[in-house]
């Protein structure tokens, strides 16, 4: 793939997953609170505010603030731009390796500009579950991550064992 079509697949991917991120979670900050649930589809989605000031379901949350901050802002940070110029400049990376890693980036992104602009939290909103076998509370761009990993993960060749 030429410089300038994986350039303009970047540009599309991070624009539409980093806008469909940032405007759900401007409808959810309008809409939810952190103390009602809205409930869907029998309780199998539900609608919460929450602020995540850790990464993964919350890990880190309970770091210092310094640290916590420079780890989950700056550290994030640098990580993206490395991601951004290893998907710039990879020589021999397919195009689907391209779009999963550009996932991986337009997630990071969605949640690092939350972090800059709400001092260090990440807006989160949904929860899916059966009964009490559920999931944390995620956004679109946690989402966009996982579909991106998800790739990657397929997208690995088998080691031949033979």
């Amino acid at each position: 793939m030429n410089m300038m079509k994986r350039a303009l697949l970047v540009f599309i991917v991070l624009v539409s997953c980093v806008g469909c991120d940032q405007a759900t979670k401007s409808i959810a900050q309008s809409f939810l609170s952190e103390t009602e649930v809205w409930s869907f589809w029998g309780d199998t989605v539900r609608l919460q505010l929450a602020h995540n000031h850790g990464a993964f379901l919350g890990l880190g949350s309970s770091l210092p603030d310094t640290l916590r901050d420079g780890l989950f802002s700056g550290g994030v940070a640098l990580a993206l731009l490395a991601l951004l110029g290893y998907i710039l400049l990879a020589k021999s990376t397919s195009p689907s390796s391209i779009l999963a890693y550009t996932l991986l980036l337009a997630g990071g992104l969605g949640n690092l500009i939350d972090r800059l602009m709400y001092g260090g939290y990440v807006v989160d909103f949904i929860n899916m579950g059966i009964g009490p076998i559920r999931t944390g509370v995620f956004n679109v761009a946690d989402v966009v991550v996982v579909a991106g990993a998800l790739m990657l993960f397929i997208g690995m060749p088998c080691v031949n064992r033979g």
